[in-house]
């Protein structure tokens, strides 16, 4: 089963020509200006000339720095929407493996959550519960990473030489932050002084806040192009048309995970990416609605 995104939106963005179309909609959290949601929509429509944006009392919406008031919003011009993949990605259990040498990196480097800000007070006797390192980009869709040569953008290579386990492909989160992050409620926008943004319900009162300097100043810090294609992630699965499906994580014992993970929307997607994360194995999983999950090196 699988939750809807688009409950609880308090602005909302059509096409001007009909005033009907829905392109998409946010709920609204602290920190998002006019200009942010301008460069938000500019992520997931495509446009051919210049274009504005007009609120419900037909005022055009200025691109200033001004917080962003709730309503229903008309996009003027001519456009398109960007079919850029979105890549599912949930896990349903804490299981899977994280290489050691990615994990202390990156404790090494943050020794407390980047996002909140919350210190690790047993970091001196090596005592790190409720917090995890987390990859920006996730290791499951490595073939994605090779494929589009990610790895141009890092220029620390993991100790094994593999970039994807860089730890500048990665953040020190506190646990429930990492769920968060890697369901893309909340992200990182690095074009705008790296700010929080909440894409829901913001429950940890970091929604508009920034990643502090000290982040910002170090050399080994996480690759902005890396936080930019998070958020653009985040900005596709919470804002494109009515949003991606939010999966079941939560399966008390005796649930047939299976067949509700088959049953939902994305089943090839979603089972790959669990499958990957679980086993962390190295061959292609490949996922047939209905039949067998095989394993080809």
């Amino acid at each position: 089963m699988a939750a809807d995104r688009s409950i609880g939106r308090n602005v909302h963005l059509y096409d001007a020509k009909d005033r009907v179309t829905l392109l998409g909609g946010l709920i609204l959290t602290n920190g998002v200006t006019k200009a942010n949601f301008y460069s938000m929509v500019e992520n997931f429509l495509l446009f051919q000339s210049s274009f504005s944006i007009e609120h419900e009392t037909s005022a055009t919406l200025e691109k200033n720095e001004e917080p962003l008031p709730r309503g229903d919003y008309y996009v003027v011009g001519s456009f398109t929407v960007s079919k850029e993949p979105f890549l599912t990605r949930t896990i349903s259990l804490s299981t899977g493996s994280r290489l050691q040498s990615f994990r202390d990196e990156i404790r090494r480097r943050d020794g407390r959550c980047v996002i909140t800000g919350n210190i690790v007070l047993g970091a001196y006797r090596n005592h790190w519960k409720g917090f995890e390192a987390a990859h920006i980009f996730p290791l499951a869709y490595e073939g994605h990473w090779v494929q589009h040569n990610f790895a141009r953008w890092i220029i620390i290579p993991a100790a094994n030489g593999e970039t994807i386990n860089s730890k500048q492909n990665g953040l020190l989160l506190r646990a429930d932050i990492h769920g968060l992050f890697d369901n893309y409620d909340i992200s990182i926008n690095p074009d705008d002084n790296h700010k929080i943004v909440c894409f829901a319900d913001d429950g940890n009162d970091i929604a508009g806040k920034f990643l502090d300097e000290q982040f910002r100043n170090d050399p080994d810090r996480p690759c902005d192009e890396l936080l930019r294609w998070h958020f653009r992630q985040a900005v596709f699965a919470n804002m494109r048309s009515a949003g991606e499906p939010i999966f079941e994580i939560d399966f008390p014992p005796g649930s047939d995970v299976l067949g509700e993970m088959c049953g939902g929307p994305k089943a090839a997607e979603r089972m790959e990416f669990e499958l990957f994360s679980r086993f962390a194995v190295s061959s292609v999983i490949t996922w047939r609605y209905g039949s067998e999950v095989s394993n080809t090196n």
